[in-house]
């Protein structure tokens, strides 16, 4: 082949071998329903052997935004798309989706296929905790978009739900129940901020307050819920989900609630992560402010009927999740604090 493009800054070759270098990775995230291989020109997913009567197809699409930078200067990519996969997923997972397939974009300034590799390695594992197949993606490289050791991430998920049983949040009243289940960290808002705060710091160092180093607890990756909010809706039913992403509480919880609505919630009843009251300290921002940004520690709230609260907590509890009864639903706009 020419080497004419190859001096324009695409490296044809490095991107056949990053390719190979993705397969036993997306192997992993294999579904029966999943038609053709990698290499074509689209994925195929088919839909006759699910057993829907009136099957809603529910589909969400995000990026991991500046907690890339975090990545870069570390040098740590492995993890980064487990936050792809999530912030697209969970944001499916709040309407009751089942997630079915994912797809990835990666925008790069040089295809280094290691890196690829590893960025690649993370969507999968994402993928599998999700039960998503990854059927396809897009690796494009673009010398003098990017720097050359920078790059852009972008997912696509979509998932099916039976029509009856979408979670809207239309039918929540007042005295109902808030079940909140604990975040790994600060997941993937809010970085913009974090990354001014701890602007000069070591992110190899361990600071006074963190029981591992600034980078690993800035890196962490988003929890998915998928599975956790699946075995849930197995057993009981869920009126409403809230995925605590960009805007924190105050935007992410009336999203949810019928009009003239609200909620109050008992502070006392989780536990902060230890890298958000860093950040707070470090910041010199009040509580309210970091509620308007953070999840604070609950990645996401789930609105039950009264009778129904136990057992919710109990299975989540019972798949690995740490979940308790953080407040209720009131008849005042917005969001409170007892």
């Amino acid at each position: 082949m020419s080497d004419v493009y190859k001096k324009a800054g695409v490296n044809v070759e490095k991107g056949y071998e990053a390719v190979e270098r993705m397969k036993k990775h997306i192997a992993k995230t294999s579904r029966s329903e999943v038609l053709g291989g990698i290499g074509s020109f689209a994925g195929l997913f088919e839909l006759t052997s699910l057993n829907y009567e009136e099957p809603v197809l529910v589909s969400g699409t995000d990026g991991v935004g500046t907690k890339l930078m975090l990545a870069f200067e570390m040098n740590q990519h492995d993890t980064i798309g487990i936050d792809l996969v999530a912030m697209c997923v969970n944001d499916i997972v709040a309407q009751g989706a089942k997630p079915l397939f994912f797809l990835d974009y990666i925008g790069c300034g040089k295809n280094d296929p290691a890196v690829i590799e590893q960025i690649v390695a993370g969507v999968s594992e994402g993928c599998v905790d999700s039960g998503a197949a990854l059927i396809g993606g897009e690796t494009a490289e673009m010398p003098g978009m990017y720097k050359e050791d920078e790059y852009d991430l972008a997912g696509f998920a979509v998932g099916i739900v039976e029509k009856t049983k979408l979670i809207t949040g239309e039918n929540i009243k007042e005295n109902d129940c808030i079940i909140g289940i604990a975040s790994s960290g600060i997941h993937s808002n809010g970085y913009s901020l974090v990354r001014k705060i701890i602007e000069g710091l070591d992110l190899n160092k361990r600071y006074d307050g963190l029981s591992e180093t600034l980078g690993e607890a800035a890196l962490r990756p988003t929890k998915i819920y998928a599975k956790s909010i699946e075995a849930v809706t197995e057993k009981t039913d869920i009126k409403g989900i809230s995925h605590i992403t960009g805007g924190g509480f105050y935007e992410n919880f009336p999203r949810i609630l019928p009009e003239g609505l609200g909620v109050v919630l008992d502070e006392s009843k989780w536990e902060v992560p230890e890298i958000l009251s860093f950040i707070q300290k470090r910041g010199n921002m009040s509580t309210e402010e970091m509620y308007g940004v953070f999840n604070m520690g609950i990645g996401m709230a789930l609105v039950v009927a009264k009778e129904d609260v136990e057992e919710a907590v109990t299975i989540l509890n019972d798949v690995g999740e740490k979940a308790t009864l953080i407040g209720k639903v009131i008849g005042k706009e917005g969001v409170h604090f007892a």
